[in-house]
């Protein structure tokens, strides 16, 4: 089975949650690490994916709102510096389509999930360090879609409106953006770096 490592600085998980009734607030998570076991060869082969996230990296364009999130009320980054996902089953459900399923640990809590996936396809790519091309690397891609409610992992802070309304909405939905190189080119290049 192939192994695949994930390209922190093309990889990424965006959220969006209903804020103040009327809108969509959005955020993003860069540089997302793990691993797939995936054989593009033969996708509705077995396959297995693991990931982290650094809780706080999160981003949201505004800074105040953005400590906001990393603190109790919310993500608790000093107490839980990690979101982590560890596949359990993955299916496929079409030609480049799968179900994904895992479990999501978000706040110390523990809940099943399940992604839509699309395989985005292969290619090889040249691997740059500043302007120093290190050779050849195979990459997959793929993109997954899930919702999650925030209570289910004790992310409850919430702000009353008029007539009934909050200020963040239960629902949020995720939307992950992986790139991956194959684990030997990307042993070859660490080499590489290390060798400088």
């Amino acid at each position: 089975m192939a192994k695949w490592i994930f390209e922190p600085g093309h990889s990424a998980a965006e959220f969006a949650v209903r804020h103040m009734m009327v809108s969509y607030m959005r955020g993003l998570f860069k540089n997302v690490r793990g691993r797939i076991d995936f054989d593009p060869d033969n996708p509705a082969g077995a396959a297995a994916v693991e990931a982290t996230i650094d809780a706080a990296a999160i981003w949201t364009g505004d800074d105040a709102r953005d400590a906001h999130l990393r603190d109790a009320d919310f993500l608790n980054v000093a107490a839980y510096p990690d979101i982590a996902f560890s596949s359990t089953g993955v299916r496929c459900t079409g030609e480049a389509d799968f179900q994904v399923t895992g479990d999501l640990t978000l706040r110390g809590v523990t809940r099943p999930v399940a992604l839509a996936a699309r395989y985005l396809g292969r290619w090889q790519c040249p691997y740059w360090d500043g302007d120093k091309d290190l050779g050849p690397t195979l990459r997959i891609g793929f993109v997954a879609t899930t919702a999650i409610n925030r209570h289910d992992f004790g992310v409850n802070w919430n702000a009353p409106l008029d007539r009934g309304g909050r200020v963040v909405g239960d629902e949020i939905a995720i939307t992950l953006d992986v790139e991956a190189i194959l684990e030997s080119d990307m042993q070859r290049i660490a080499g590489m770096l290390r060798g400088q």
